[in-house]
């Protein structure tokens, strides 16, 4: 029974490879991607097949994980486009901070992490939702044919394109300092 180590690494193929399929965490799965390459590239190594184990390691886990960090990290992105005009910068009650550090929290929770992208004016913001350039905008709301202290309570208006995303910020979005609504962009489908 000398050979003993061989069933203990097989087994950890199967083993890690379940561990795999049952990740939520992207970048957990990541990890697991790499634990099982390693691990095969050892049981060929093991078996005397050096070149299937050189290359497994090489292609199969260096360059596999590489690629997919590289995709996981750039397409866990939520897009809000934002005005670059003094409006968010000279924010004295400090809503948009709380509402951005909300929108973090909430898309952290699902591993996705927000960026802002500056616009000029308003058909900018507009044109480039509508274009599929971005996910989302936040800007200050219009003052006319509202009340003024509704508008203090809810400076901002945030339009979302993608149900699922306007979705997790509809159930879980807490700030008050926004309003919510749902614009279905022309063709856009169901995207992810």
């Amino acid at each position: 029974m000398t050979d003993s180590y061989i069933y203990v690494i097989t087994a950890l193929l199967p083993l890690s490879a379940f561990m795999l399929v049952v990740q939520v965490n992207p970048y957990h799965a990541l990890i697991i991607q790499g634990i099982l390459g390693a691990v095969a590239s050892l049981v060929f190594a093991v078996l005397g097949a050096a070149d299937v184990a050189l290359t497994q390691a090489l292609m199969g886990t260096l360059l596999a994980i590489t690629l997919y960090a590289i995709a996981v990290r750039s397409s866990l992105v939520m897009r809000l486009g934002v005005l670059e005009d003094g409006a968010i910068k000279t924010d004295d009650e400090g809503y948009f901070g709380e509402l951005v550090d909300d929108l973090r929290t909430i898309f952290g929770k699902h591993y996705l992490r927000l960026e802002l992208v500056p616009y000029t004016d308003k058909q900018a913001l507009h044109r480039a939702l509508m274009e599929k350039e971005i996910h989302g905008t936040c800007a200050r709301r219009q003052n006319q044919d509202q009340l003024v202290q509704e508008s203090e309570n809810q400076p901002y208006h945030t339009q979302i394109r993608v149900r699922r995303l306007y979705e997790i910020m509809q159930a879980e979005l807490s700030s008050p300092a926004t309003i919510l609504t749902y614009i279905n962009a022309p063709d856009s489908g169901e995207e992810h």
